[in-house]
């Protein structure tokens, strides 16, 4: 199983790295994350050149897509030719977004009447786009998921855990980062805000 984290020029290092660092702890259980760009090599918000490991083509085969966000999202949702570039398809992919990523997520019709999750500053401009932005850190529906806050990648990465290789594996991911001494409240917090964001969508 392939994960495509969309990484964008002027991305915030956070959120693309932390979803990819996690989920690339399940290569030897065959889940594996690529940095997807679509340059070959793009600029994060605070001045590291990073090579792109896959190019954006790389969405239409992936099995999981996440969007991260970053400084330049807003021209990222402006620019139709890059957007056409993004035919995802939630019938055979997760799709997942960070932070700003919910702007992609709206722009390519993708989240209808869902609430999503995103940052402070995103907020006003995801809610002008006619979507509902919840108070929380992380929200899912069927195959589509939402986290708010750089720190909320780990969300979005035990969410893509969880949904391909189950929860025993997420939690296995989850204690081994985890500060020491906090394993057991890292796993149960993130176990906690995943489950919590898809029940919130079963009882909507």
């Amino acid at each position: 199983m392939q994960v495509a984290v969309v990484t964008f020029d002027g991305f915030n290092e956070l959120d693309s790295f932390i979803a990819f660092a996690l989920i690339n702890r399940c290569r030897k259980d065959g889940l594996e994350a690529f940095v997807t760009t679509p340059e070959p090599v793009v600029t994060s918000m605070n001045g590291i050149e990073v090579t792109g490991q896959r190019p954006l083509e790389f969405v239409t085969e992936a099995d999981v897509v996440l969007i991260g966000s970053g400084v330049k999202t807003r021209d990222v949702v402006a620019d139709d030719r890059l957007i056409s570039r993004l035919p995802l398809d939630p019938a055979r992919q997760l799709i997942g977004a960070q932070c700003s990523g919910a702007l992609v997520l709206a722009r390519l019709g993708l989240l209808d009447t869902m609430p999503a999750c995103t940052d402070v500053r995103s907020r006003p401009y995801v809610e002008a786009l006619g979507v509902t932005v919840l108070d929380a850190p992380f929200h899912a529906e069927g195959a589509i998921a939402t986290a708010g806050g750089c720190l909320a990648s780990q969300y979005l990465a035990t969410w893509v855990i969880t949904r391909t290789l189950g929860e025993a594996a997420a939690c296995g991911v989850l204690d081994y980062v985890a500060p020491v001494g906090e394993n057991e409240e890292t796993v149960e917090r993130a176990l906690r805000a995943v489950g919590a964001g898809e029940r919130a969508a079963l009882r909507g």
